[in-house]
């Protein structure tokens, strides 16, 4: 549905450079990366909000690199919400129809949907300045999608939301998304959106895009140690490869297969990594004792970094594990890994 070939921006300062993506028709699409990676950038080209050095962007069958933003089929919703201040809920939500040539009962309809799907209706008269940051958003949504765009680009949506509000526009989100034909491309930081709402991503970095895939291989295959490091595999080692095992430092971990080449990186996630009082070599092909040597709140969950042979070992444990295996700085424990928890590339 969008294809974006060897994209290039020149910004004062910043570049876009060589971008192709392929989204799908009705996808749920997420774009991730670091601040300053070109993730607003890339939606505002596609958008038709900046101008493009070279290549193309494609909506459907149509190239809309040189057209303007008003004939691309597409809308855009920031994480600010930009309502009018001077306009009713409603009256916000069917601006943009103003713009469009659709029948008075049918922009009824349309309104009544949007008020419907978003739990709207009762808020319809009111002003934004009496509305809650994720009932603005809301508005701003249906405004978006009132116009029956092809596409809806949606930049942090929900960053700027309490967690409250934030769990109802992202339930507004899927609920639109599953209800409609629009194809969503959405930029956010936080990985709990992209694991429930999309099951296709790119992370960006520096105006590259790193990795494209599916949500479930980017988080557990990632390709480099950016992608690794940014989709929070903590614990990242370069490795040599002696046949089915990766060797760190002096240190020897089972892979349970033969990797290609002879060095490269092994990643494990922090949550796969599980600690005991005792060996656990029933179930894990590794297994190890190590010296507690920092323990840090998390919030939910305590970090606890474990060395051994030089090397440290980060792993996620809840606060009850935590005070039942008596866990403290200088303590010697086991942690445990399978084989088939370990990313090699």
């Amino acid at each position: 549905m969008i294809t974006v070939e060897g994209l290039n921006i020149s910004l004062p300062g910043f570049r876009l450079r060589d971008i192709n993506l392929s989204i799908k028709e009705n996808e749920f699409f997420i774009l991730m990366g670091p601040t300053g990676a070109g993730k607003t950038v890339l939606l505002e080209a596609i958008a038709g909000l900046i101008p493009v050095t070279s290549g193309k962007i494609i909506i459907g069958k149509n190239e809309v690199t040189r057209l303007s933003p008003e004939k691309r089929d597409v809308s855009i919703v920031y994480q600010d919400y930009a309502l009018f201040p001077h306009l009713t809920v409603q009256e916000n939500i069917t601006y943009g129809l103003h713009f469009h040539r659709i029948e008075k009962h049918q922009a009824e309809k349309r309104l009544n949907r949007m008020l419907e799907i978003l739990n709207l209706s009762p808020l319809q008269d009111r002003l934004p300045i009496n509305l809650s940051g994720g009932e603005k958003q809301r508005v701003a949504l249906a405004r978006a999608l009132i116009v029956n765009p092809r596409l809806l680009l949606l930049d942090e949506p929900l960053s700027a939301l309490d967690r409250g509000f934030r769990e109802e526009v992202r339930n507004a989100l899927k609920k639109l998304h599953q209800s409609s034909n629009v194809t969503f491309l959405m930029v956010t930081h936080d990985f709990a959106e992209a694991l429930s709402l999309a099951e296709r991503a790119a992370i960006m970095d520096k105006g590259r895009i790193e990795q494209t895939g599916s949500i479930e291989d980017i988080f557990q295959r990632p390709g480099s140690t950016f992608v690794a490091d940014f989709v929070g595999m903590k614990n990242l080692f370069a490795a040599q490869f002696r046949d089915t095992r990766a060797i760190i430092k002096n240190l020897e971990v089972e892979l349970g297969r033969q990797p290609i080449n002879s060095h490269g990186y092994i990643a494990i996630r922090p949550e796969d990594i599980v600690i005991s009082k005792e060996a656990l070599h029933s179930s894990m092909r590794n297994s190890f004792l190590g010296t507690v040597i920092g323990v840090f709140d998390q919030g939910f969950y305590y970090e606890v970094h474990i060395e051994v042979k030089n090397v440290i070992f980060k792993s996620l444990i809840t606060k009850r594990s935590l005070l039942e295996l008596k866990i403290l700085e200088g303590a010697d424990i086991f942690f445990s890994f399978k084989s088939t928890a370990i990313h090699n590339f």
